[in-house]
């Protein structure tokens, strides 16, 4: 009973809603709110797409929406790949002035008189060898 007096104002008001010369339906303000709460009630009951009429690109559209996320996941890896590279390239280089550093120290302490001078600087008793060193069996 309830239900068929809701139908009846309805009718009653969409045919309120009808302009009588040219037969096309009247629009107001509260229309796009209707609207709006009708969509939303059809996005949350899963009819939104079945009342656009675009069931039948469905699998169009879910294959469109993969290929949307895998693009998004593969942008991420190459983001975090791009980061541990620069991070890597950082490191490498203080890496590569560490060694050249030392390098450097290396070949100036190589030298025979560089080190004798050194021994003499520090006041230390080690010179260099006079006898070749002796096997010990």
């Amino acid at each position: 009973m309830k239900e068929e007096k809701e139908r009846d104002i309805i009718v009653e008001d969409e045919a309120a809603m009808v302009d009588p010369e040219t037969g096309r339906r009247k629009w107001r303000i509260g229309d796009i709110g209707r609207f709006f709460t009708a969509s939303l009630a059809a996005i949350f009951q899963g009819r939104f797409l079945l009342k656009l009429k675009v069931d039948k690109y469905f699998l169009q559209i879910a294959w469109t929406f993969f290929l949307f996320s895998m693009a998004i996941l593969f942008s991420l890896c190459v983001d975090t790949t791009l980061t541990k590279v620069e991070k890597n390239k950082k490191e490498l280089q203080e890496l590569e002035i560490l060694h050249t550093q030392k390098k450097y120290e290396l070949v100036t302490l190589g030298r025979r008189s560089s080190v004798g001078t050194l021994l003499e600087q520090v006041g230390s008793d080690v010179k260099e060898p006079e006898k070749p060193a002796m096997k010990i069996e």
